[in-house]
C-alpha cells in the first residue's frame, strides 16, 4: 500500500521527528494539539494541526475513540504512535485495524502479547532465551509471598503492566517484602489499572543494554546493533550512548542475535528494543521487549546511518526491509543526553517556566531533536523531557568531548534544567572509563550534586544573557509610545 497521509499520535520532539521523515517521503502529516497546549515544533511543520479536547492534555492524548475518529476525518490512512501515551496500547491498534487505518507498528496482538511483562517473559522463557530467576503471582497468588522469598534476596518487584520504572521496589531484606509488594500493588493499580507483580532477583550493580530490532511481519528481523543505558534516575534514563563499552565484540554478538531471535520468534513487524539486564560476571538476561520506537534511538541512527522512522514507514507500507544484516555496521561512538526541565540538586523535581532564550549548540556531529520553542512555556502538563542532545564521534573519547561542549553551549533561559547536571555525568571519571550501572547516580549522588557557588553561576548566567545579541537589542530597545516623548522626563 502507499501512505498518502500520516496522523502522528503524539506531540513534542518526537512528533516532530517523524513529521520531518514522513515530509522527506512525501507523505502529508498532520499532528495532534491540545486546545491549552502551547504552538510546538511539529505544528510549525506538519501540513495540519488536529485539535483534541480533553479533562487534560494527556487525557486527550489517551483517547482512543477521538484519536481515531480524528485520523477518519481527515482521510489519514495511517498513523504514527511515537513513544508513549497510546504507542503501547494494543486497544488502540485494534481500533485502527477495524477502522482500516494502518498502525505504523507491531499488530495488536503482539501489542498484547510483549506489552505484558508476565506473559512475554513466559514466552521468552519457553522458548529457551535466558530470563533471570522469578516468581509470577498469577502462577499462584496464594503463595505469592513465599515463593518470592525462595527466590532470593536482593529481589527486585515489578508490575506487570509496568513501565519508565514506575511501581518498581527493590527489596533486600524479609521484613520489608509483604509491605513493599502491597506498595508496589497500589502503583501499578494507579498506574496502570492493573496491579498483577512478579519479582525476580535483582542483578547487583547491573548494566541496561537494550538492542534495536526491525522486523518485516513475515519472519525476517535484522538488529541494529545495542545500546548503553545504564545511566538512570529512578529507573528512567537520561544519558545513553552506543556502542556499550561493556560489550567484547563476542558479547555484543551474541546479546544482538539473541534479541533478533526473540524478535524473530514473535514474527515482530516494525520498530522494537529488547532490553536486557547485564551483570558484571557477563551474563545477560530478558527485561522486557518495547513495541515501539526509543526516545533513545537517535544514537543508533548516528552509528548506523538508518533513518529508523523511514525503515518504519516503509515496513508499514508493505515495503519490507531495506537491509539485511551484513549491511548494517556500526561507526563511531554517539551518545544522547536527555534535556529535561527538573533540579537534579532537588531529587528531579520538575521546574516550570516562560523560556526566555533557547539557542540551541551546532556543530559537525551535533544533533538537536527538540520539542520546545523560544518564548514558550514550560508546564506540568507533561514529561519534563524537552528536547535530546545527540553526538557523534570517531571514538567514545570524541563523543564524550563533544557532548561536554555541547552541553555547555546548550542555552536554555527561564526554566531550570539538568544541562549542568548532565556535563558533569560526562566529566565523571567512572564514566569516562565506562565504569557504570544503574545505580551510578545514586552512588555517585554526593559528588555529582555538589553545591555550584552561587555568585559563578550568576556570573554565567549573565554572561550569558548578555552575549545574545537579540535579548541585548530587546532589553535597550525603547518601546515606541516613550520614544515619542523625546527627552521629556518627570
Amino acid at each position: 500500500m502507499t501512505i498518502s497521509k500520516l496522523l502522528v499520535a503524539n506531540r513534542g520532539e518526537i512528533a516532530a521527528r517523524v513529521v520531518r521523515t514522513a515530509r522527506v517521503k512525501g507523505i502529508k502529516t498532520a499532528v495532534l494539539r491540545h486546545s491549552s497546549e502551547q504552538e510546538g515544533p511539529a505544528h510549525l511543520i506538519a501540513d495540519e494541526v488536529v485539535t483534541i479536547e480533553g479533562s487534560t492534555p494527556v487525557a486527550a492524548y489517551l483517547d482512543i475513540a477521538q484519536i481515531v475518529e480524528a485520523a477518519q476525518r481527515i482521510g489519514a490512512d495511517a498513523v504514527h504512535p511515537g513513544y508513549g501515551f497510546l504507542s503501547e496500547n494494543a486497544a488502540f491498534v485494534a481500533a485502527l485495524e477495524k477502522a482500516g487505518i494502518t498502525f505504523v507498528g507491531p499488530t495488536s496482538e503482539v501489542i498484547d502479547l510483549m506489552g505484558d511483562k508476565i506473559r512475554a517473559r513466559a514466552f521468552v522463557e519457553e522458548r529457551g532465551f535466558p530470563v533471570a530467576p522469578s516468581a509470577i503471582e498469577d502462577d499462584d497468588p496464594a503463595t505469592f509471598v513465599e515463593r518470592s522469598r525462595t527466590v532470593g534476596y536482593p529481589l527486585l518487584i515489578k508490575p506487570s503492566a509496568g513501565g519508565g520504572g514506575k511501581g518498581m521496589r527493590v527489596v533486600r531484606e524479609d521484613g520489608a517484602l509483604e509491605a513493599e509488594i502491597d506498595t508496589a500493588r497500589r502503583e501499578g493499580e494507579r498506574y496502570f489499572g492493573d496491579g498483577r507483580l512478579f519479582v525476580e532477583r535483582y542483578i547487583e550493580r547491573p548494566r541496561h543494554i537494550e538492542v534495536q530490532v526491525m522486523g518485516d511481519g513475515q519472519g525476517n528481523v535484522v538488529h541494529f546493533w545495542e545500546r548503553e543505558c545504564s545511566i538512570q534516575r529512578r529507573f528512567q534514563k537520561i544519558i545513553e550512548e552506543t556502542p556499550s563499552p561493556a560489550l567484547t565484540a563476542e558479547q555484543r554478538d551474541e546479546i544482538c542475535e539473541t534479541a533478533a531471535g526473540i524478535a524473530r520468534a514473535v514474527n515482530y513487524r516494525g520498530a522494537g528494543t529488547v532490553e536486557f539486564i547485564y551483570a558484571q560476571d557477563g551474563s545477560f538476561y530478558f527485561l522486557e521487549m518495547n513495541t515501539r520506537l526509543q526516545v533513545e534511538h537517535p544514537v543508533t541512527e548516528m552509528v548506523t546511518g538508518f533513518d529508523l522512522v523511514a525503515e518504519q514507514l516503509r515496513i508499514a507500507a508493505g515495503e519490507g526491509l531495506s537491509a539485511a544484516q551484513a549491511d548494517i555496521a556500526q561507526n563511531g561512538h554517539s551518545i544522547e543526553l536527555r534535556i529535561c526541565a527538573e533540579d537534579a540538586t532537588q531529587d528531579f523535581r520538575p521546574a516550570i517556566g516562560d523560556i526566555l532564550l533557547l539557542d540551541e549548540p551546532r556543530g559537525e556531529g551535533v544533533r538537536v531533536d527538540s520539542g520546545i520553542l523560544d518564548g514558550g512555556k514550560v508546564t506540568t502538563d507533561f514529561d519534563p523531557m524537552l528536547s535530546k542532545l545527540i553526538v557523534h564521534g570517531r571514538n567514545r573519547a570524541e563523543a564524550i568531548a563533544r557532548g561536554r561542549r555541547a552541553a555547555q553551549d546548550y542555552v536554555i533561559l527561564g526554566v531550570t534544567t539538568n544541562l549542568a547536571y548532565l556535563d558533569t555525568i560526562l566529566d565523571h571519571p567512572k564514566f569516562r572509563s565506562g565504569d557504570v550501572s544503574t545505580g551510578f547516580l545514586a552512588e555517585e549522588a554526593d559528588e555529582l550534586n555538589q553545591d555550584r557557588d552561587p555568585a559563578t553561576t550568576d556570573i554565567l548566567a549573565a554572561a550569558t544573557v548578555l552575549s545574545d545579541a537579540r535579548l541585548v537589542k530587546a532589553l535597550e530597545n525603547v518601546p515606541e509610545i516613550y520614544r515619542l516623548m523625546g527627552n521629556w522626563r518627570n
